[in-house]
């Protein structure tokens, strides 16, 4: 059985901070029901920084990743692997973002959009703790459509 050593399996664990770093703001009408949530966004605030400090921040950290990463085949294919998964989950919470403020913004602060908001957020809450304890056991977090898209681009 081939090991995963513990600075790849801490690396994996990082780069799902950026699609937690996005999936925040989705958090925040839970947030103020119940304020000790708000230590959730301790492990984000350096991306959060990065993001409000740089212009273009998290299209920046994204090339980076995507480069630097995803593509690049001397890095072991765990961390591509577990990369470009996390990039993906990003997108999908960039494109829910883009489309509540277009869509539902004529519900203003509504019990649906509300409902939605928490509802995202909880589950990439659930997702995000799944991925990290199986990069912590040096697994490939099986996500449904997403790994399968992620194994046919690598």
């Amino acid at each position: 059985m081939n090991q995963i050593p513990p600075w790849q399996r801490l690396l994996a664990v990082l780069f799902y901070l950026l699609p937690w770093s996005d999936a925040l703001p989705f958090g925040s009408a839970l947030i103020s029901v119940f304020p000790w949530l708000i230590w959730l966004q301790l492990p984000a605030l350096p991306l959060l920084l990065l993001q409000q400090t740089v212009p273009f921040g998290s299209f920046v950290l994204f090339l980076v990743l995507y480069l630097a990463v995803v593509r690049n085949p001397k890095v072991p294919d765990y961390l591509r692997f577990n990369a470009l998964q996390a990039i993906l989950l990003d997108i999908l919470l960039t494109v829910l973002s883009l489309g509540f403020r277009v869509l539902l913004s004529p519900l203003g602060d509504s019990i649906v959009l509300r409902t939605l908001n928490n509802t995202i957020f909880i589950g990439c809450l659930a997702v995000l703790i799944y991925a990290l304890l199986q990069c912590s056991r040096g697994k490939e977090a099986d996500l449904p459509t997403i790994s399968e898209a992620v194994r046919m681009q690598l």
